[in-house]
């Protein structure tokens, strides 16, 4: 429903903008342009949608090898000592608990097919457990926040746009990714945790999160050593090593559980055709809408504004034209998704703004739609602090991703 209000939006405000333009300006190449950007825009999509086959049949392919290999168990049973804190309500060994653990592990993962049913399945338990049916209860917020904060290993589908798009090291986002979508799930456990008076300071939750906190700052200061192109060399060398042993390591998983490892791959190959197939309307309505507002000039006077407020305060406002993608992140990730397209196809896929809203598109999830569907599968009305946390660690993710790219790309 957003989404429908925003893709409207893009157009109403378009041809008003047009029609100023056109009546008081006299600017006759206005509304040529608009019609121009529809075309060019669905023809984009299209293309892109079409090229995202290969390599997405390849990432599902991989991903449903270590899904069958046993690695999303693996990561539920290390995740397990961290969880059992933040969920102080759930009673222990609870069947929900698994659920939690596998859709964490799953979302780490990127493996959103089958992320979403457990997320599902966790929400149902968890309301078995909830004294009040329709108001959230606290472990359904505190994993509804882990989810919409999108902490994620492998940013599969943005590396694959940033194949598409002609990026020389599509995977040069890989670590900046990492390091953004961290802060924005501290940010969301801390925050969540306060509302909840969940006490940090055992000894289980100061270890993993000091220990990740160290060695975030280790690989940040690292990085803050090196030269801008030996970061950019060293970041893309790690990134590729690190994917590399992932596939491998998935497949060994699966020879070790002795599954099929040439058939478990046909069969997430074959979901990643669908998935290309799927999203082509999508991405052509969102980019569509996007490339009209463009063209009638309605967001340049947007970022135009945004950016002068900035320079205003005597900041860098370099940052200021990806934020479309940020802004548009926890309301719609198909529209982010074509807000991210959109920067890098405008300004490059290695220009500063294009591996921005790349970070930006990856750093944290669509908290409204998260939100939405788990609580709606379930017929929570009062969400209580959940969309306060949840924007908190989105706020949280964008300032991070600012920072970090400036460290690595500016």
């Amino acid at each position: 429903m957003v989404l429908n209000y925003i893709w409207v939006a893009f157009f109403l405000l378009a041809f008003v903008i047009a029609l100023v333009k056109l009546i008081f300006f006299g600017d006759l190449e206005v509304f040529p342009a608009m019609m121009d950007s529809t075309f060019s825009s669905s023809k984009t999509a299209f293309e892109i949608s079409l090229g995202l086959t290969g390599v997405l049949a390849l990432w599902l392919g991989v991903m449903k090898v270590g899904e069958k290999g046993g690695v999303v168990n693996f990561l539920a049973r290390l995740l397990s000592p961290v969880f059992t804190k933040l969920f102080p309500e759930i009673p222990k060994g609870h069947p929900v608990t698994g659920s939690i653990f596998m859709n964490i592990a799953a979302n780490m993962l990127g493996l959103d097919n089958a992320a979403t049913p457990l997320g599902l399945k966790a929400m149902e338990q968890m309301q078995e457990l909830n004294p009040q049916k329709d108001t959230a209860w606290n472990p359904m917020i505190m994993f509804l926040v882990l989810n919409t904060s999108g902490l994620t290993l492998i940013p599969v589908s943005i590396m694959v746009y940033r194949v598409q798009m002609g990026a020389a090291q599509p995977t040069d986002i890989f670590i900046p990714i990492l390091l953004a979508t961290f802060f924005s799930t501290l940010a969301g456990i801390i925050v969540t945790s306060l509302f909840q008076h969940i006490n940090l300071l055992n000894r289980t939750l100061l270890l993993t999160l000091g220990g990740a906190c160290a060695v975030v700052a280790g690989i940040i200061w690292g990085f803050s050593q090196l030269d801008s192109e030996s970061m950019n060399k060293v970041s893309t060398t790690v990134a590729n090593i690190l994917l590399m042993v992932i596939i491998v390591a998935f497949i060994a998983a699966g020879v070790r559980k002795k599954v099929n490892v040439y058939d478990a791959f046909i069969e997430g190959a074959k979901d990643g055709f669908q998935t290309a197939v799927r999203i082509i309307p999508y991405l052509v309505a969102i980019l569509v809408g996007i490339g009209v507002f463009r063209a009638s000039g309605a967001m340049d006077m947007l970022i135009g504004g945004m950016r002068r407020c900035v320079e205003l305060t005597g900041a860098n406002a370099q940052w200021v034209d990806a934020m479309p993608t940020a802004l548009m992140k926890p309301l719609s990730g198909s529209g982010a998704r074509g807000m991210m397209v959109d920067a890098m196809t405008t300004y490059g896929a290695d220009s500063f703004v294009g591996r921005l809203s790349c970070v930006f598109q990856g750093s944290t999830d669509t908290t409204f739609y998260i939100l939405a569907v788990y609580f709606g599968s379930v017929g929570i009305a009062k969400t209580r602090h959940a969309v306060a946390c949840g924007l908190i660690a989105d706020l949280a993710g964008i300032i991070a991703a600012i920072a970090i790219c400036y460290l690595f790309f500016g």
